[in-house]
Formats: C-alpha cells, sequence, structure tokens
C-alpha cells in the first residue's frame, strides 16, 4: 500500500497569507471610520500554507476576504485537519485508529463518523480492486520500514513477510456502518495512510463551503480539490500539474484545468530505499507483500470526492499499467497514466478521462487515441515525449 501520508503528526508551521498594507491613511480611515484592523480587506489570492502530517498544505481562495475572515478561515481548517490527525494517525497514542488497533479482537468497537467513513470506503476500493487496495497492510509496510514503525532500510526475510502476509486480507475488519462501530477478526494493523490525506483535503474543501466560500484551491502534500475560479476577474479556471516522475525535480509533464473537482497522484518515484543497487518502491502490494516493480511510475484519479480519489490512485499502482486501465474503464475511473517507456514517458488516459475533459485538451496535450486491440481496454488514449523535454505550467 501507497505509505504516501507520511508521519501525521499535526504541526501549525509558516502559516502566512498575502495582503493589502494601505498605509498610514488607510489605518487613520479604519479609526476614524469606526472599523477594526479586521475588516481591513486583503489582497487576493489569499494563501494560507504550513506543515501537516509530514508533508505542506497550501489553501488558496479567490473570494474577496478581510483580514478577521481569513484569519477565522484558517483558524476553522486547521480545527478539520487535527480532527483527521486525531481519527487517523498511526504515529500518535492517542488517535482512534491506535484504540481501535489495540482493542480485543472480534469485539465491536464504536467508532467515529469519520473513520467508519473512511473505513468504508476503504473496503469498497479494496473490494472493486481485487484486494489491490488494502488496510490491512501495515504490519507487512512496517516491514519495508515505510510505516510508523520504520527500521533501518532493510530487506525483510522471506519468513517475516510470509508471517505478516498470512494475516493480511481486507476481511479481518468488518464494518457495522449503521451502528457505527467496526471489529477486527484477525491480528491486523490498520494503516490509512492510502486513504486518510484524501479525506483531510475533503473536510478542508467540506468546511471552505459551509462557510460560503466560494473559489479556493485545496493542495494537501499533492492531493487537491478545487472549486470556482482561480481568477474571477479572467473567469479563468485553476490549472494543476501532473508531475513528470524525475527524482529530485519538478516539472509538469501535463497542465490540466480543475473545476468542482479533486484530483490524487500516487507515485513510486519519490519514497523508495535501495540495497546492492536495487531500489524497492514504497508501494507495496498487499497480495504479495512486496514493492511493486512494473513500468507505471505515476496514477492520477480524477474525483468529487478526494478520499475516494487517493484511495483508487493506491489500488491502480499497485496493479500496472494493463490491469489499471481495465479497472478505470470497469469503474467509469477518469484516469491519468505516466508509464515508463524506453527513453520517455507515455501517458495514458482513460475513456472517462476524456469523456469529461474534451477532445480539445487531450488534442492540446498531444493525446492520441489508440486503435482498438484485443485483451486491452477500448478506446484509451496515449501520448509519448521523450524524456528530457521541458515541460513547464502555472
Amino acid at each position: 500500500m501507497n505509505n504516501a501520508g507520511g508521519q501525521a503528526s499535526l504541526s501549525k508551521q509558516s502559516v502566512g497569507h498575502k495582503v493589502v498594507c494601505g498605509g498610514a491613511l488607510l489605518l487613520m480611515a479604519l479609526v476614524m471610520g469606526g472599523c477594526s484592523e479586521n475588516d481591513r480587506p486583503l489582497e487576493s489570492p489569499v494563501r494560507f500554507e504550513g506543515n501537516i502530517f509530514g508533508t505542506f498544505y497550501q489553501v488558496t481562495i479567490t473570494d474577496p476576504l478581510t483580514l478577521g475572515q481569513s484569519q477565522a478561515l484558517e483558524e476553522g481548517f486547521l480545527a478539520e485537519l487535527e480532527s483527521v490527525d486525531q481519527a487517523m494517525s498511526t504515529y500518535r497514542d492517542d488517535a482512534e485508529l491506535i484504540a481501535f488497533n489495540e482493542a480485543p479482537l472480534e469485539e465491536w468497537q464504536p467508532l467515529s463518523n469519520e473513520l467508519i467513513e473512511v473505513l468504508a470506503i476503504s473496503q469498497s476500493v479494496a473490494e472493486s480492486s481485487h484486494g489491490a487496495f488494502d488496510i490491512t497492510i501495515g504490519d507487512v509496510v512496517n516491514l519495508w520500514s515505510f510505516g510508523p514503525g520504520a527500521r533501518p532500510e532493510t530487506v525483510p526475510s522471506d519468513e517475516d513477510l510470509a508471517e505478516q502476509l498470512a494475516k493480511v486480507g481486507f476481511d479481518a475488519v468488518e464494518i457495522d456502518a449503521q451502528a457505527m462501530q467496526a471489529r477486527r477478526n484477525r491480528d491486523v494493523f490498520v494503516d490509512l495512510s492510502g486513504v486518510a490525506k484524501g479525506h483531510a483535503t475533503d473536510r478542508v474543501a467540506a468546511f471552505l463551503d459551509q462557510q460560503g466560500i466560494e473559489h479556493y484551491l485545496v493542495n494537501l502534500g499533492g492531493d487537491l480539490i478545487a472549486k470556482g475560479q482561480r481568477d474571477t476577474q479572467e473567469q479563468t479556471p485553476w490549472r494543476i500539474g501532473i508531475e513528470v516522475p524525475e527524482d529530485g525535480q519538478q516539472r509538469a509533464q501535463h497542465i490540466i484545468p480543475l473545476e468542482n473537482m479533486s484530483v490524487a497522484t500516487s507515485g513510486d518515484y519519490r519514497n523508495y530505499f535501495e540495497v546492492d543497487g536495487e531500489r524497492f518502491s514504497h508501494t507495496i502490494d498487499p497480495r504479495t507483500g512486496q514493492p511493486v516493480a512494473h513500468r507505471l511510475v505515476s496514477v492520477s484519479v480524477f474525483h468529487p470526492s478526494n478520499a475516494w480519489a487517493d484511495a483508487w490512485a493506491t489500488a491502480l499502482m499497485v496493479v500496472g499499467e494493463e490491469e489499471a486501465m481495465q479497472i478505470a474503464v470497469d469503474n467509469s475511473l477518469k484516469v491519468l497514466l505516466l508509464i515508463r517507456n524506453g527513453d520517455a514517458w507515455q501517458s495514458l488516459a482513460s475513456p472517462e478521462f476524456v469523456n469529461v475533459f474534451g477532445d480539445a485538451l487531450a488534442n492540446e496535450l498531444g493525446i492520441e487515441q489508440l486503435p482498438a486491440a484485443s485483451g486491452t481496454p477500448d478506446p484509451t488514449l496515449q501520448t509519448t515525449m521523450p524524456i528530457d523535454q521541458p515541460v513547464t505550467g502555472e
């Protein structure tokens, strides 16, 4: 399972936003008019940023805001992130998920609404992906040094892997959503790192919606939700970059407009370790207990819910390009795959991606429709670019 969630301890650092400074005359006018500093309008866009869950967050808002409104929004969405951390962290002893993992086997445990919701999403994706996504993989992830129990980066023995893998399986967790309870039927360590960050992104977006914010971009460690427009005067959409998988670099392979939708990306090109020249990805196949080893290096899933997008991106990253595209077709998923193809990157888009974003964008990105072929999903789209071709975006 993808352990992209990283350390899930909440820390509020370097939170900032752009403001309009009107100088002494503006300050004097505010005082004389009986207005407070909280009523001071801020320059658009207003951006909040800091560190969270071992990664970063950025919240950008283009609605008109005052200083007081911005401070209230920041306080509110940070409370949402803290709530997710409290529920789903595997790094803090007081987390609800840790208590669930330590509870007696086969005994029903009352759980919060959000933990039940994320467990239900996880189980659904696990079933639809034929076990490629599995939240019970935590102990195996730890063996590979990618979990909260990280140890020196060494390859686990076949015996240790077999012992832990024997317990793995999404049927080890039973959920009673109606009664808001769940239980573990085997001694597995439930790890929600493949879906919790997406859920947290959803929570921030839902909070902004509740506050009446109409134009925003939430970016939580690369999981994004866009609503409204990037520039309300020019009527321009938010634009997101699909990163080319180059070690130590950040370049956009594709620039895609995003409106009222989320995207989550899973890849194996940033978090890995090497032993004797062999590279081991942080993406673990729950069915084998082994790091993935195929040409697929990045999966981006576009979905109204970032939690669903996050889980699906992890599952598709596990199975490789052919099965990933078939699963995308079977489940009507909007998916963009990046595949290493010799000295070039090949981009494959699912039919639903093209249906939603349109042929014009596909043509602009240089994506061409593949001819029908036996044993492959039809239609899919692909484009091939040299690895060293610079791609820029905004």
